[in-house]
């Protein structure tokens, strides 16, 4: 039986990651380990790793990393520190191979430890172009350490082709975060609502923003911008949620703050609400506001209105429930009222989420385990076109 370590840094990977780490642990064909690091281990951030232990999970290496801030070299270098310390559990675990998701500096650093170890890498969510981030480059570097590639859509999967992966080791197994959406219980609205101290008869609109970390405009004056226009739709509630730890998200935590302070008993602001809270939240939230990945993958397969602002997330694929708007007050606010129509969503949720495949969960765990089977793998070779 071989041995698979799945690397999760984020509240957002694991949230996704877990079902398929449930899978594949109860298959009984791969011995199971788990890789955390990053925001997991950071209580600014809600020492997330208890979620990963609450779900009946083992932690077999915790690998810290220091919160960089907003300095380029001390993100650099806390890459360095996470790349060491994923070479030392690495070295301790000894895997046959390696399962981790997306695009993050932490994991380019842990798939550069992995690569030069020569263990192979099973990359999740490539192919993807999110033009306003850093993470859009890292995500391509990504996919050329990896291995075996599960693609969220067709047009994802033409793309890793295209940098030179052979197809028959690319699979478009539709996005995990969608059939987690469609299949995971949820929470009532009067749970919810409760847990967070707002009324449960009021709409609400869930929020989570990023730095763009390629955008020349300071995180905190667009995240202004964000909470002017909500700040002119008062029928709503706001259920707000932390940022990543992007360069630039200090400011836009200030910001947060400052919002809930002066808007108690409206405005929720929470480090991290776990996957069954938010997967309930954005089923039931009149509208979904923010620049996350999540408002264009998952949000529209609960059929919930997203409001994508500026240019974090351009170049992904996305639902006419989607809208792109600007980063200026007004611009979001034209955005807000269209999503709030009903017009609008009638007819936007007749197109079917490109992200959306019934069996995605089956195909992704059947996939890695094949995959796990055949190792070791001979070395990659370049496909050309």
């Amino acid at each position: 039986m071989k041995t698979l370590c799945i690397a999760t840094s984020t509240r957002a990977d694991w949230g996704i990651l877990r079902p398929l780490a449930e899978a594949l642990r109860d298959s009984g064909r791969v011995r199971l380990q788990i890789l955390a690091t990053n925001m997991h281990l950071m209580d600014t951030y809600g020492h997330t790793i208890d979620e990963i232990l609450a779900a009946g999970f083992d932690v077999d290496a915790r690998v810290p990393m220091p919160d960089a801030g907003d300095s380029p070299e001390k993100r650099a270098e806390a890459m360095g520190v996470c790349l060491g310390g994923t070479a030392a559990a690495l070295g301790r675990l000894k895997p046959d191979a390696l399962l981790l998701l997306g695009d993050r500096y932490e994991m380019m650093a842990v798939a550069s430890a992995a690569a030069v170890m020569g263990i192979p890498i099973i990359h999740l969510h490539g192919g993807e172009i999110s033009e306003g981030a850093i993470d859009d480059s890292l995500r391509h570097a990504i996919t050329k350490l990896s291995t075996l590639h599960l693609t969220a859509t067709d047009e994802y999967r033409r793309r890793v082709i295209q940098l030179g992966e052979y197809p028959d080791r690319v699979v478009n197994t539709g996005a995990l975060g969608v059939w987690n959406l469609m299949n995971q219980p949820r929470i009532s609205r009067a749970e919810l609502c409760d847990s967070l101290g707002l009324d449960a008869s009021v709409p609400f609109a869930v929020v989570t923003f990023h730095p763009a970390t390629l955008d020349r405009v300071a995180p905190a004056e667009r995240c202004r911008a964000m909470v002017e226009a909500l700040d002119r739709f008062p029928q709503l509630n706001i259920i707000a949620t932390y940022p990543n730890n992007d360069a630039g998200n200090e400011e836009i935590i200030e910001v947060l703050k400052l919002w809930a302070a002066r808007s108690a008993g409206r405005v929720a602001l929470v480090k991290t609400l776990g996957m069954h809270r938010y997967l309930s939240a954005i089923s039931m939230a009149a509208v979904v506001v923010g620049n996350s990945s999540s408002a264009i993958i998952e949000v529209p397969a609960a059929g919930t209105p997203a409001v994508n602002i500026g240019i974090r997330q351009r170049g992904r694929l996305h639902s006419p429930l989607v809208i792109d708007c600007g980063d200026s007050a007004d611009m979001i606010e034209e955005a807000v009222n269209k999503a709030l129509n009903p017009t609008f969503v009638e007819d936007a949720r007749r197109s079917p989420n490109p992200y959306c495949k019934e069996n995605t969960l089956e195909l992704a765990a059947e996939t890695v385990l094949e995959f796990m089977d055949t190792l070791p793998v001979e070395p990659k070779k370049f496909y050309d076109l």
